[in-house]
């Protein structure tokens, strides 16, 4: 099956600058795209110093829909957000003080890649961070969730002003430009010998799933799959979208019996139904499945600026803006408001923009 490549190089292009990420674009470049994806055929999407992150999610989101298996080179700094000590991927528009709101969440990459078969995403990540950051991500390593294998290094601050060169993936490119792509772990073995020196301070990342014990899912349903992710794909994938959601209800239903309403395992398989909806092309069952999402977690006791119930408000909104039907939009309305009072989001004026939009859809039924 032909596999993707996605080359992201992304840094600021102010005095907040650590990394000169583009300037591994060119090396990366002179790869084949079969042996950057490690499939005899595949496709590279490119990313430069992009400047918002609206624009690094749809094409993330658009490489993780593709069947075959995807493998993202990631270039650039890694830094908290002041508010929620949240880690962001710089972009070239980012300053310290707007971190959260024009940098890229780390955590948007695994959110858009867990619906992917086990073992079928792979990230190579050569990241450089400020201090603070560099210290609170050797405490609390990044990671990607399970089934996805994460290869790499988070370098600390360089004594210089000058920015840094982005030696590991300059040295993975350098293995892969002999046209052999050898196993991750042993392209990443590679190219840390060959970029990191014997006294180096480097965060090494190498999170692989095959040496990871299995999960705890609640048990299987009767006459259900064992791997649901799988099934789930492979139906999606097929355009057999009505199994793909029935089998994600089946897992939901069995998830409720074993550990409650609002535990991490039902809320996990509403979010999957909600991603199904997407996929689909129905945007108002997915905007439905996602507010309730929000209102799950939120009773759960997670905080209205917390990581996942921000996501779940602002997928909600995003979808309610693709529903065409005014009867539907006048419907979801009240609670798509409700929930941007109480979760106002990374987007500013989103109470505003939603609020507008209702009375929008409101005036055409009067007139």
């Amino acid at each position: 099956m032909p596999g993707t490549a996605l080359l992201v190089a992304a840094a600021p292009v102010n005095k907040s600058r650590l990394v000169d990420a583009a300037s591994v674009l060119p090396v990366l470049a002179a790869v084949t795209p079969a042996a950057l994806a490690g499939t005899a055929t595949a496709s590279v999407v490119e990313l430069a110093d992009p400047l918002e992150p609206q624009t690094v999610l749809t094409r993330l989101r658009a490489a993780a829909m593709t069947p075959g298996p995807l493998t993202v080179y990631l270039v650039g700094q890694v830094h908290l957000d002041k508010r929620q000590r949240m880690p962001h991927l710089a972009l070239a528009r980012t300053t310290p003080a707007t971190m959260r709101y024009t940098g890229f969440p780390w955590h948007w990459i695994a959110q858009e890649v867990r619906m992917r078969p086990a073992g079928g995403t792979t990230v190579f990540a050569d990241l450089h961070a400020d201090a603070e950051s560099w210290q609170a991500l050797a405490a609390h390593p990044l990671d990607l969730g399970p089934g996805v294998a994460l290869y790499g290094r988070i370098a600390p601050p360089a004594r210089r002003r000058t920015p840094a060169d982005p030696a590991y993936m300059k040295a993975l490119a350098t293995v892969l430009r002999s046209g052999h792509r050898p196993p991750p772990l042993q392209l990443h073995q590679q190219a840390v010998a060959q970029s990191l020196g014997d006294d180096a301070k480097d965060l090494v990342l190498a999170l692989d799933p095959a040496a990871a014990p299995p999960a705890h899912p609640p048990q299987t349903p009767p006459g259900q799959p064992a791997d649901p992710h799988a099934a789930i794909t492979a139906a999606v994938q097929a355009g057999r979208h009505g199994e793909a959601a029935a089998l994600a209800a089946s897992w939901e239903q069995a998830a409720l019996r074993t550990h409650g309403p609002g535990s991490n395992e039902v809320i996990h398989w509403m979010e999957v139904r909600a991603d199904l909806a997407r996929f689909a092309g129905d945007p108002a069952r997915g905007c439905e499945t996602w507010l309730a999402v929000a209102a799950a977690r939120l009773a759960a006791g997670q905080t209205s600026d917390s990581p996942e119930v921000e996501a779940a408000a602002d997928r909600a909104h995003h979808l309610w803006d693709r529903v065409r039907d005014a009867e539907t939009v006048r419907a979801l309305g009240p609670a798509m408001i409700a929930l941007r009072r109480q979760v106002p989001g990374r987007q500013r004026g989103a109470l505003s923009l939603a609020q507008r939009r209702l009375e929008q859809f409101h005036s055409q039924h009067v007139g």
